[in-house]
C-alpha cells in the first residue's frame, strides 16, 4: 500500500493519480476539513495529527511499502517525522514538493529566514499587518512585542478548529478572513484594499498555493511585500511533478 501525505490540492491529485495507476493508496491529511477535502477524490482517508510514533504505527499496521509526503512546503515537522518513521519500518520515502514562485523584482520585496524574522521586519513597515502565512505562524506575530499596537489581519481555511485556534489569540471576529484559496490577483487586490493593509505577509507557497498572485497584488497596490523563505531540509530525493512521483514508484516496488 502507498501512502500520500496530501496536505495539499497537489498531494489529493497524486493520490488520485497512484491510485489510476493500480497501486493500493491510503491519504493521510490532519483535520476534518482536510478529509472532506479528500473524500471527494473517493479514495481511503486516514485524519489526524500524527507524530513520528504514529507514522510508524499507521505504517505497520497497513502494510506500508511507500510514504509519498505531498505536504505543505512549510510543514518541516511533518515531514522530518515521516522521514524518521519511514527508516524505522523500511519503507521508501519520496518528497513531493511544488516549485518555488519566482520573487519579483520589487524594490519593497523583504525576504524573512522564518516567522519570527517576519514578525519583526513587518512590524517596522506599516500598522495593518495581512497575514496569509497559514494557522501555525499566527501565535508568533500575536507573541511579538513589537506588534502589540499592530493590527493583524489573519487569512485562514474555514476550518472551525483554526477559527477558534484564531480567537483563543485574540484575533477579533472583524479582522478574521476564513477562505478556501488560492485566488487570483484581482481578489487578493480588493481583499488587501478592503482592509486597508499596509504590508502583505506571506510565503513561498508557489503558484499552486496561490503566491505569485499575492506578490502581483501587493505590488499592485504598492504594498511592502514581507516572503518568509522555505526551509531546508534534506529530504533525500525531491520530485516536483506527478509524473516523477509514478517514475519512483515504478522503480522501488516490485
Amino acid at each position: 500500500m502507498i501512502l500520500v501525505l496530501a496536505g495539499t490540492k497537489d498531494g489529493r491529485d497524486i493520490a488520485a493519480e497512484v491510485a489510476r495507476q493500480g497501486y493500493q493508496t491510503l491519504v493521510s491529511v490532519v483535520s476534518d476539513y482536510g478529509r472532506k477535502l479528500a473524500e471527494e477524490y473517493d479514495l481511503p482517508v486516514s485524519a489526524g495529527q500524527l507524530d513520528e510514533a504514529g507514522l510508524a504505527g499507521l505504517i505497520g499496521q497497513r502494510g506500508i511499502t511507500a510514504v509519498i509526503d505531498a505536504t505543505h512546503p512549510y510543514a518541516t515537522v511533518v515531514s522530518l517525522n515521516t522521514i524518521a518513521a519511514c527508516r524505522q519500518c523500511g519503507s521508501h520515502y519520496l518528497r513531493y514538493e511544488r516549485p518555488v514562485s519566482p520573487l519579483p523584482n520589487y524594490e519593497k520585496l523583504h525576504l524573512a529566514a522564518d516567522v519570527e524574522h517576519a514578525a519583526r521586519l513587518a512590524a517596522a513597515l506599516g500598522k495593518v499587518i495581512f497575514l496569509t502565512i497559514g494557522s501555525r505562524g499566527l501565535k508568533l506575530f500575536k507573541a511579538e512585542p513589537l506588534l502589540a499596537e499592530h493590527r493583524l489581519i489573519a487569512r485562514i481555511l474555514p476550518d472551525t478548529a483554526v477559527l477558534a485556534e484564531c480567537l483563543t489569540l485574540g484575533f477579533a471576529p472583524g479582522d478574521i478572513v476564513a477562505l478556501q484559496g488560492p485566488f487570483s490577483q484581482e481578489f487578493n487586490v480588493a481583499l488587501f484594499r478592503q482592509f486597508g493593509s499596509e504590508v502583505i505577509v506571506t510565503k513561498n507557497s508557489g503558484d499552486e498555493g496561490g503566491a505569485g498572485s499575492k506578490f502581483a497584488a501587493a505590488i499592485a497596490l504598492k504594498l511592502p511585500l514581507v516572503v518568509i523563505d522555505r526551509p531546508l531540509v534534506d529530504y533525500g530525493k525531491v520530485v516536483d511533478n506527478c509524473d516523477d512521483v509514478i517514475k519512483f514508484l515504478k522503480e522501488v516496488l516490485p
